[in-house]
C-alpha cells in the first residue's frame, strides 16, 4: 500500500501515525493522545488523519462531549457515548442506547457509576463487533474535570475491545513548552494512553513551506522573517501564523512582485487577526495565542485592559515595572492594575527583563490589541510617567540620568508643556548613554516640535539631529527634519546661518540616499525653493538626475580652487548650544559629519557621469593631503567611474570620501549599492531580492517612484534570464521620461526580444543621443554593446561600421576602464580580433563582470583558437545566472559556426554542486518544479528526476528536510554543495582557458 502523503506541512509522520490507529478499528483497541500548545494543528492533524481512514474504508466517529445535555462526570459522557451508538446503524442501534440510559437512570453513588462505565464499555465493544469503529474525542484539555475523569476511568478500566481512541488537548498553564502538563483531571485520560504523540513546533523552513503553500506562490524571504519575528516564540504554530497572513490580506499588506509575494506593511505592523468585537469581550483565546497565551478561562476585563494600555504605552516609549506602581494613582488607573500585571507575567504574554523593563513576549499580540477602542487617554499617563520623576530630580538631570523618559515626554505631546520637555528631551539625546542612536533622533525631532523657529537655540538642535543621522544613517530621519528647516529658513536665523546651510545640504543628501528628489512634480515646492536659497545645497540636489534619481537640471558645476572647503557651509558647526551640550563634530575629523561631501567632491561626482578631460579637472580640483598626494588613488576613482555607469550613488560617495563615508543603516541608495555589487558579481538571486525590497520600501513610505535604476537593472537580469515578461513588468513601472544608459539597455533588449528589433535599435539610438545631450556618458558603452550584438547577428555592415565609430568616439572621450573593455570587446566581435577580446577578457576578470565576461567567453569562441574552453567557461558563468534565451542562441550560434557541440552541463563537478546549490536554494524558497523547470529551462520530469539524485545524494527524505539541511550548513559541510552556497555563482575561481 502507498503511504498516505499529508497535504499538512511537516506532519506527514504525525498524520500517518495517527491514521494507522484508526484504520486498526476492530482489531486492536489503542488509545493515542495528540498534545501540543495551542495552534499547533492537533484538530487539523486529527481531520486529516480521518480522511486518510475513511478513504481506506474505516470507519471513523467523533465523540461529542461538548453537546452533552447532562450534568458534568460520567452522565455528560453517557449522553456522548449514545450519540455515538446512534450512529451504527446495525439494526441493535436502539437497544445498545436504551441499555445506557436505564443504566444512567440506576445511577446512584460511586458504585452506580462504576456500573454505568462498565455497560459504556460494553456497549462500545458490542457495536464494534458488528461495525468496526474509531472514536475521535477532541479537545481534552477543555473538557470538564467530572467528565474528563469519567473518560479516563473508562478507557483505563473498561476499555471497549476493538475501539481504537485517538484524544487530542494541549497543556495549560504558564510557559507551555517542555515540562508542561494538561489540566489536573486531564492527567488521568493521559494516563489511559498507550502512546502519547507530541506535535512539536514548526521550523523556519517548514513555515516558510506553509505560508507559500498558504498563499500559492513563492514568497520573499523578507515576509518569512518577519512573519516569524513579529510572533516570537509562536513562530512555531501554524495556527498563528496563518492568522498573522490572514490579517495583512485583509490590510492589503501583500504585493505579488516579480513572481514572488512581498510585504508591504512596515514589519511592527504585523498583528494576529484580532475579531475588535471578541477581543472587547474578552474572548482572546479565539486568536490561538499558543503557549505564551492566555490560560484556558478567559481573562477578566481588567487583564484586557491592562494588556491594551500597555501595548499602547509600549508602542511610544519603553515601560518599566516602577513606572505603573508610581503613576498607578496619577494616571486614575484602578487598585486592580497590579493584580492584572501580575496575571500578564504569569502567563507570560509579557515578560520583564532585569532592568523592570516590559516587553509583550508576541509582538503581534501587541499590534492587535492596539485596535481596541481607546477608552484611557495614554497621552497623560505618559505624561504622568515622566512628572514622577522630574518633580523629584529636574528637567534636564531627568534627561541625563533617565534618558528612556525622553520617549514618554515625547509621546506626552501637549500633556508635557514645552519649558519642561525641552530641556529633558535635549539633555536625554545628548546623554550618548544608548548605542541606538533612534531614541536619540526621536528626543531631538520631540524638541524640534515644542520649539518655534526663532528660538535661538532651534538651529543648534537642527544641527545636532542632522550630524547624529548622517552618523548613522539614519537619512529617513534625517528628512524628518524638512519642516522646521523649512521654518529656519523663512524667518529670523540668528546669525548662524551657516549652520543652516550646513544643515540643508545635510537634508538633501538623505534626500538623494532615500532616492527622493525635490524637483519631481509630487515633491513639495517649498523645498525647491529653499534649495534656490542655499546654492550648495542646490548643486547636491544635481547630482540626483546624473544618477537617476528624479529628473535632469540645469545645475552648473562650477570649478573652484583645490582647497575648496566652504569654511561656513562647509563645516558642521562647533558651537555649544547650552551649557554641557554635547558638540558638533567638525567635519574633517568625524564622519558623522563629513558624510556631506564639499564642493568639490560633489564637482568630481558629477564629472564622473560625463567625459574624461572634465573628469581629469575635477580631479584635479580636489584638495591635497599634507605631503602633497592626491585625495584619490587610481583604484578609487575607477570604482567611482564604475558606480556612476550603474547611477550608484552610495557606492560612488564610498569612492569619494573613502573612511568619511558612512554604509550604516538601509537607505534605498545602499540597498541599491549592494544589488549593483550582486549583480556584477553574478548573484542575481540576491540582486531581485533587492530590487523588490526597494521597491515594496519605496511603496511602504509613500513615495512610489523611487529605485528606477534598480527597476531597469532587475528588468535586465530577468532579460537575461528569458523572462521577457517580467522584464517587461519592471520596464513599464519607469516612466517614459527617465533618461539613464541603464534604462535605455533594457528597453533595447526587451525590445528586440519582443520581435521589434528594428524598432527597438532606433529607440536605443535616440536614447544615445539624449544621453549624450544630457551630458551622461558613463554606461553609454554598454548601449553601444548590445546595439552591436545586434546588427551583428543582423548582418549589415554599415550599421556596425557606424556603431563601432560610436564606440570610439566615446572611449576617446571618457577614457574610462569600461569604456575600454566595451571598446576591445567590440573590436573582436566586429573584426574578429582575438587578442583585444583576451585583453577585454582579462580586464573583466579583474573588475569582476560576470555578464561581460560571458560575452568576452562567447566572442573568443568564435575567434579564439581554443573555442570548446572559451564555451564551457561562458556555459559554466551562464548558468550560475541562470540564463536564458539570449545567452544561450548567442552561445549556440557561435558553437555552429565553429562547428563544435555546446559543453554538456555534466561534465564538471563543480558545475555540478553549483547548479545543485541553485537548486535547493529554489526548493527553500517555496518553487514548485514547475516554477524551478521554467527557471532552468528543462521540463517537470528533469527536475523531479534531480531532485531524487539529491533526496538520495544528501539522505533527505523530504523537500523541507532538504531546505533545512540547505540553511543550517550540514549540506556544505558534508561536501555536498560548495561552501558558500549558491553565492559562489560567478566568482573568479576559474581557470584561464589557452586562447
Amino acid at each position: 500500500m502507498e503511504r498516505y502523503r499529508s497535504p499538512l506541512v511537516a506532519r506527514h509522520g504525525e498524520v500517518e501515525a495517527v491514521a494507522d490507529v484508526l484504520r486498526s478499528a476492530g482489531a486492536v483497541a489503542r488509545t493515542l493522545l495528540i498534545t501540543g500548545g495551542a495552534g499547533t494543528g492537533k484538530t487539523a492533524v486529527l481531520g486529516e488523519a480521518w480522511r486518510a481512514a475513511a478513504e481506506e474504508g474505516a470507519k471513523v466517529l467523533r465523540l461529542g462531549w461538548e453537546d452533552a445535555r447532562g450534568p458534568a462526570g460520567t452522565a455528560a459522557l453517557a449522553d456522548a457515548v449514545c450519540g455515538v451508538l446512534a450512529k451504527i446503524q446495525d439494526g441493535r442501534h436502539l437497544v445498545r442506547v436504551t441499555v445506557v440510559r436505564r443504566a444512567r437512570s440506576r445511577t446512584v453513588g460511586r458504585g452506580g457509576e462504576v456500573a454505568l462505565l462498565s455497560t459504556l464499555g460494553e456497549m462500545l465493544a458490542d457495536a464494534a463487533q458488528h461495525v468496526p469503529f474509531a472514536l475521535i474525542v477532541d479537545d481534552i484539555h477543555r473538557m470538564p474535570d467530572p467528565t474528563a475523569s469519567a473518560l479516563g476511568l473508562l478507557l483505563r478500566a473498561f476499555r471497549p475491545a476493538g475501539v481504537p481512541v485517538v484524544m487530542a488537548g494541549r497543556p495549560t498553564g504558564p510557559g507551555q513548552a517542555g515540562g508542561a502538563r494538561l489540566p489536573a483531571a486531564a492527567d488521568r485520560v493521559l494516563a489511559a494512553a498507550d502512546r502519547v504523540l507530541e506535535l512539536p513546533p514548526l521550523s523556519s523552513a517548514e513555515a516558510g513551506e506553509l505560508i507559500a503553500r498558504r498563499l500559492g506562490r513563492p514568497v520573499e524571504p523578507d515576509l518569512v522573517t518577519a512573519v516569524l519575528r513579529s510572533l516570537g516564540p509562536l513562530a512555531g504554530s501554524p495556527a498563528a501564523v496563518l492568522s498573522v497572513l490572514a490579517s495583512l490580506e485583509e490590510r492589503g499588506g501583500l504585493l505579488e512582485l516579480d513572481g514572488r509575494i512581498c510585504l508591504m506593511v512596515p514589519e511592527g505592523g504585523l498583528r494576529l487577526t484580532a475579531d475588535v468585537r471578541k477581543l472587547d469581550a474578552m474572548e482572546l483565546d479565539v486568536m490561538e495565542l499558543g503557549r505564551l497565551g492566555w490560560p484556558d478561562a478567559s481573562p477578566d476585563a481588567g487583564t484586557v485592559g491592562m494588556a491594551a494600555v500597555l501595548a499602547r504605552l509600549a508602542e511610544r516609549a519603553e515601560v518599566r515595572l516602577d513606572d505603573l506602581h508610581r503613576v498607578r494613582p496619577l494616571g486614575g488607573l484602578p487598585e486592580a492594575v497590579g493584580r492584572a500585571l501580575d496575571d500578564l507575567v504569569r502567563d507570560r504574554v509579557v515578560t520583564v527583563d532585569r532592568d523592570g523593563a516590559i516587553a509583550f513576549a508576541v509582538p503581534a499580540l501587541a499590534a492587535a490589541l492596539l485596535t481596541l477602542p481607546d477608552r484611557r487617554d495614554v497621552r497623560s499617563l505618559h505624561a504622568a510617567i515622566t512628572r514622577s520623576v522630574t518633580d523629584r530630580l529636574g528637567a534636564a538631570a531627568t534627561g541625563a540620568a533617565h534618558p528612556r523618559l525622553a520617549g514618554h515626554a515625547a509621546a506626552a505631546g501637549p500633556a508635557l508643556g514645552a519649558a519642561l520637555a525641552v530641556p529633558l528631551l535635549l539633555a536625554a539625546a545628548r546623554s550618548g548613554a544608548r548605542p541606538d542612536s533612534s531614541w536619540a533622533a526621536r528626543g531631538y525631532h520631540s524638541a524640534l516640535r515644542h520649539l518655534p523657529p526663532h528660538d535661538t537655540r532651534t538651529t543648534g538642535v537642527l544641527r545636532e539631529s542632522a550630524a547624529l543621522g548622517l552618523r548613522y544613517g539614519d537619512h529617513l530621519g534625517v528628512l524628518e527634519l524638512g519642516e522646521p528647516l523649512l521654518a529656519c529658513l523663512d524667518g529670523p536665523h540668528g546669525g548662524d546661518r551657516g549652520g543652516l546651510e550646513w544643515v540643508t545640504r545635510a537634508w538633501t543628501l538623505s534626500a538623494l540616499h532615500e532616492h527622493r528628489s525635490p524637483h519631481t512634480d509630487d515633491a513639495d515646492p517649498r523645498y525647491g525653493a529653499a534649495l534656490g536659497r542655499v546654492p550648495a545645497a542646490a548643486v547636491l540636489a544635481g547630482l540626483g538626475g546624473l544618477y537617476g534619481i528624479g529628473p535632469l537640471t540645469p545645475t552648473t558645476f562650477r570649478p573652484g580652487p583645490a582647497a575648496d572647503r566652504a569654511p561656513a557651509a562647509d563645516r558642521a558647526p562647533d558651537t555649544d548650544l547650552v551649557p554641557g551640550a554635547g558638540r558638533v563634530p567638525d567635519t574633517d575629523q568625524e564622519s558623522g559629519s563629513g558624510a556631506v561631501p564639499s564642493p568639490a567632491e560633489v564637482r568630481l561626482l558629477a564629472a564622473a557621469v560625463g567625459g574624461g578631460a572634465e573628469f581629469e579637472r575635477a580631479r584635479r580640483d580636489l584638495p591635497r593631503d599634507a605631503l602633497g598626494e592626491a585625495a584619490l588613488g587610481e583604484a578609487a576613482l575607477d570604482r567611482l567611474r564604475n558606480a556612476a555607469a550603474y547611477g550608484d550613488l552610495a557606492g560612488a560617495l564610498e569612492a569619494v570620501l573613502g573612511e568619511r563615508y558612512v554604509g550604516a543603516g538601509q537607505s534605498t541608495a545602499v540597498q541599491y549599492h549592494a544589488m549593483v555589487s550582486e549583480y556584477l558579481a553574478g548573484h542575481w538571486d540576491s540582486a531581485l531580492s533587492g530590487a523588490r525590497r526597494i521597491e515594496t520600501r519605496g511603496r511602504t513610505d509613500g513615495a512610489a517612484g523611487v529605485g528606477q535604476l534598480a527597476r531597469a537593472l532587475a528588468a535586465e537580469i530577468q532579460l537575461v534570464r528569458g523572462e521577457f515578461g517580467r522584464a517587461r513588468e519592471w520596464l513599464d513601472r519607469i516612466p517614459e521620461s527617465v533618461v539613464h544608459p541603464l534604462v535605455a539597455r533594457a528597453r533595447l533588449g526587451v525590445g528586440y526580444w519582443s520581435g521589434r528589433g528594428d524598432e527597438a535599435v532606433e529607440e536605443a539610438w535616440r536614447d544615445v543621443r539624449r544621453a549624450r545631450e544630457s551630458g551622461l556618458l558613463a554606461g553609454v558603452d554598454r548601449v553601444l554593446l548590445r546595439i552591436l550584438s545586434i546588427t551583428l547577428e543582423g548582418n549589415d555592415p554599415a550599421a556596425v561600421r557606424r556603431t563601432m565609430e560610436e564606440m570610439e568616439t566615446l572611449h576617446e572621450e571618457s577614457a574610462s576602464p569600461m569604456t575600454r573593455e566595451v571598446v576591445l570587446l567590440g573590436r573582436g566581435m566586429a573584426h574578429g580580433d582575438a587578442d583585444s577580446a583576451l585583453a577585454a577578457y582579462r580586464l573583466t576578470r579583474q573588475r569582476v563582470d560576470v555578464l561581460l565576461r560571458v560575452d568576452c567567453c562567447g566572442c573568443l569562441a568564435e575567434v579564439g583558437d581554443d573555442p570548446q574552453s572559451w564555451l564551457a567557461e561562458a556555459m559554466r558563468s551562464g548558468h550560475a545566472l541562470g540564463m536564458g534565451r539570449p545567452i544561450r542562441s548567442r552561445l549556440g550560434a557561435a558553437a555552429r559556426r565553429r562547428n563544435v557541440s555546446l559543453p554538456r552541463r555534466r561534465a564538471a563537478r563543480e558545475g555540478r554542486s553549483e547548479r545543485d546549490a541553485r537548486l535547493i536554494a529554489m526548493v527553500s524558497e517555496g518553487s514548485t518544479n514547475r516554477q524551478i523547470a521554467a527557471r532552468l529551462a528543462c521540463s517537470e520530469k528533469t527536475v523531479e528526476q534531480r531532485l531524487t539524485r539529491l533526496f538520495q545524494r544528501t539522505g533527505c527524505r523530504s523537500r523541507v528536510e532538504l531546505a533545512a539541511a540547505w540553511l543550517d550548513g550540514s549540506l556544505a559541510r558534508q561536501g555536498l554543495v560548495p561552501d558558500a552556497g549558491p553565492r559562489r555563482h560567478g566568482g573568479d575561481g576559474t581557470a584561464l582557458p589557452t586562447g
